[in-house]
C-alpha cells in the first residue's frame, strides 16, 4: 500500500494513473463516498503491492535506496536503471513490498442499550480479520461481587468466525463513572473478591471469553498494592482455565505521577503479572477540553518511551483512538462538548464545506477548520492514514505487542488496510 495526499487540481482519474491502479480500485479501498469532489489534504490509500517513489531534488540512487533499507544496486536492477545515469526529478522508480512482522491487535467494542446493533455488528465483522483480540466493553462489576452484563449479541461468533480470541472487558464503572469506592470494595473485601471471581469464571464459560481484561480506573492511591495483589490472584485463577489475563493502563510518563487516574496503576507490577497491557495513549484531546489532537505522536511517545523502561515492549499494547472529534468555536471550559466523528465522517465534513485539510507534522495528525450555516467556527481533529501510518512506526521502532483501539463503531477503512500491508496479525 503507498499514502497519497491529494493535491490542488488533481481527481481520482488521474492519481489513478500516476500509480497504474483504477479509479473504481480507490474508490473500493478508500469507501470514497464524495469520488467527485476530493478534498484537497484528504489522504488515499493506494492498493498496491509495494509503492513508488518519485525522484526529489537532490535524490540519488543511493540516498532513496537508504531511505527505503535497500540495496542501490538491488533498487536499480528492479527499475532496469543504469547506476551510472542521473536520476532526472519526477522519476517514477519501484519500491518493493517490505517484510511483515507479526503483531497482536486488540478492538474495544462498546454495545448501548438492549441489544448489539447492526452498525456494530458490521463493524466487528469487518474488523475482525486483523483483529487478535476482539474486547466487548464492559461487564461493570456491582458492589456484592456479581456482574453487570453489557449485550452480547452475537459478537462472540464474530470472534470465533474469524480466530479472534473473544476478550470479556471488566471496569469497576457505576452509574455510568468510574468508582473509586467500586474498586475498593472489589480490591479489599475477601468474601466479595471470591464471588466476583467466581462470577468472571462462570460469565467467561458462558460466553467463551479467553481473554480476561480488567479495566480498573480512578482507584485510590492506597488501592495500589491492593489492585496488583488482585491480579495475581486472578492470574491463577485463570490461569487454571488456560486464559490470558491482561489490564489497562493511564498513560503515565514517570513511577510516581501524581493524580487519581495514575496512582492506583503500577507499571512494573501490572508487566510483571498480566499477559499484556494496553496503554490508553489517546483522549488528549477530548470532549470537554479545548481542541487539539486525540493522541499527537509525542505525548504517546513519551509515554511509551517510559513504559518500556517499566514493562517489557512485547507486553506493550499502544493505545489508538479510531475517531476525531468535531470541536464548535469559542470553546468555552464547561460548555458545549465536541462531537465524535468517524474519519470518514471528517472527510466528508471537509468537502461539504470546501475547505482543506491541513496536517500538523509536529502532532502527526490532520486537522481543519469550518464555518457551519449557523455562522459558527469548528475546529476539527481527526485520524488519517498518516498518523496510524506514524503510529506504526513507532510499534514498530519499540517493538512493542502491537496496537489497541478504542473503540469500533466509526468507520476507517484505511487502518484496516494499513494493518495488511504493513503486518502479520497473530492470531491465538
Amino acid at each position: 500500500m503507498q499514502i497519497h495526499v491529494v493535491q490542488q487540481g488533481q481527481s481520482l482519474f488521474t492519481i489513478a494513473q500516476t500509480f497504474s491502479t483504477t479509479v473504481d480500485a480507490l474508490i473500493d479501498a478508500n469507501q470514497i463516498q464524495n469520488p467527485n469532489q476530493l478534498v484537497i489534504g484528504q489522504t488515499l490509500v493506494i492498493p498496491i503491492i509495494g509503492q513508488f517513489y518519485f525522484v526529489q531534488p537532490g535524490d540519488s540512487l543511493y540516498s532513496i535506496a537508504q531511505k527505503f533499507e535497500m540495496n542501490y544496486l538491488q533498487l536499480a536492477e528492479i527499475n532496469d536503471w543504469n547506476v551510472n545515469q542521473p536520476l532526472p526529478i519526477g522519476l517514477r522508480l519501484y519500491i518493493p513490498q517490505r517484510p511483515k512482522r507479526e503483531a497482536e491487535f486488540n478492538a474495544y467494542i462498546e454495545p448501548r442499550g438492549e441489544s448489539v446493533s447492526s452498525n456494530l455488528q458490521a463493524s466487528a465483522s469487518e474488523a475482525s480479520p486483523y483483529l487478535t483480540y476482539l474486547g466487548l466493553f464492559s461487564f461493570q462489576a456491582l458492589r456484592d461481587g456479581s456482574l453487570k452484563e453489557p449485550p452480547v449479541g452475537n459478537l462472540g461468533t464474530i470472534a470465533q468466525n474469524n480466530d479472534t480470541t473473544f476478550m470479556m472487558i471488566i471496569t469497576n464503572i457505576e452509574n455510568d463513572q468510574f468508582s473509586d469506592e467500586l474498586a475498593h470494595i472489589i480490591l479489599t473485601d475477601t468474601k466479595v473478591q471470591e464471588k466476583f471471581l467466581s462470577t468472571i469464571v462462570s460469565t467467561a464459560k458462558k460466553y467463551g471469553f479467553k481473554d480476561i481484561h480488567f479495566d480498573f480506573e480512578y482507584l485510590k492511591p492506597a488501592d495500589k498494592e491492593a489492585y496488583n495483589a488482585f491480579l495475581r490472584k486472578a492470574r491463577d485463577r485463570f490461569k487454571k482455565e488456560g486464559w490470558f489475563i491482561s489490564s489497562a493502563l493511564a498513560p503515565k510518563t514517570k513511577p510516581d505521577q501524581k493524580g487519581q487516574w495514575y496512582e492506583g496503576h503500577d507499571y512494573k507490577a501490572h508487566g510483571e503479572i498480566v499477559d499484556f497491557v494496553v496503554i490508553m495513549t489517546y483522549e488528549w484531546g477530548y470532549s470537554g477540553g479545548p481542541p487539539m489532537p486525540v493522541s499527537p505522536i509525542g505525548p504517546v511517545r513519551e509515554v511509551l518511551e517510559y513504559a518500556i523502561t517499566e514493562i517489557p515492549p512485547s507486553k506493550i499494547m499502544m493505545g489508538q483512538n479510531l475517531y476525531g472529534y468535531d470541536w464548535t468555536l469559542p470553546y468555552v471550559e464547561g460548555g458545549q462538548y465536541a462531537k465524535a466523528i468517524s474519519p470518514q465522517q471528517a472527510i466528508q465534513l471537509a468537502a461539504t464545506n470546501n475547505v482543506p485539510i491541513r496536517y500538523d507534522s509536529k502532532a502527526q495528525a490532520p486537522t481543519f477548520n469550518y464555518v457551519d450555516a449557523d455562522n459558527k467556527e469548528h475546529e476539527v481533529w481527526f485520524e488519517d492514514a498518516r498518523s496510524i501510518q506514524a503510529k506504526f512506526d513507532l510499534v514498530k521502532e519499540l517493538n512493542l505487542r502491537g496496537v489497541s483501539y478504542w473503540k469500533l463503531g466509526l468507520s476507517f477503512p484505511q487502518n484496516w488496510l494499513l494493518i495488511n500491508d504493513q503486518f502479520l496479525v497473530t492470531k491465538k
